[in-house]
């Protein structure tokens, strides 16, 4: 008697399925989501209180373009940031809409022009972190913390998450290939929530390192 096995195609998926459904969630298509990887110019968050210290009491940020997460913008208002030895950043960009802290995010060469020490932290993580002063046409605002490196990261919904297999917070890496040079980023720290659309976010340093803008080619490895 002639016996047919599966193919082990089709037992990891049967396993697979099973997996997930042991867990209570949907298993994710086979179809790999759009990888969308941009590079994040220095810019600034910016809280209710303190955009009424720079712009006045009325001040409201406005849009001067949308950007790829849904409902997120780059602001007309833009600001100085003043650092040691009164070194500036002229125009740097508020992004909105505002939020309940005031953060700073620096690539590691601007900080070297402002004289500056700055950590690589996630966002919102500003305990301990060097402070720096803000100009903007209605006042000055001291800053006491809250200038950072960005930490390298992902947005993705919890279908992405499904699809590669992570959870919030978990770490990854970022291959970029771009002609005869291919560039692998550690430490892809992995932010999920339900309103986000899947994006890589690195600063402009790094982009440049891995020459972003002649890639032919990107991927998130687990």
């Amino acid at each position: 008697m002639t016996v047919n096995f599966p193919s082990r195609g089709v037992v990891e998926g049967l396993v697979r399925e099973a997996l997930f459904k042991s867990l209570g969630r949907a298993l994710p298509t086979s179809a790999a989501p759009e990888l969308v990887v941009n590079s994040s110019a220095r810019h600034m968050h910016i809280s209710p209180e303190n955009l009424a210290v720079l712009f006045g009491a009325e001040a409201r940020l406005e849009v001067h373009k949308w950007l790829y997460q849904e409902g997120q913008f780059a602001a007309k208002q833009t600001v100085t940031l003043i650092g040691p030895r009164k070194r500036i950043i002229p125009n740097l960009r508020i992004l909105g809409p505002c939020r309940n802290l005031t953060q700073v995010e620096l690539a590691f060469t601007d900080a070297v022009s402002l004289g500056l020490e700055i950590p690589t932290r996630a966002s919102g993580d500003i305990e301990g972190t060097p402070g720096a002063y803000i100009m903007g046409p209605k006042g000055l605002l001291e800053m006491k913390n809250g200038v950072i490196r960005a930490a390298r990261h992902v947005h993705m919904s919890p279908a992405d998450a499904d699809f590669y297999g992570v959870r919030h917070l978990d770490l990854m890496r970022l291959r970029v290939t771009a002609g005869d040079c291919t560039t692998t980023f550690e430490n892809m720290l992995v932010r999920v929530d339900q309103s986000f659309r899947l994006e890589v976010h690195i600063d402009t340093d790094e982009a440049n390192a891995c020459c972003l803008d002649q890639a032919s080619g990107v991927a998130l490895i687990k």
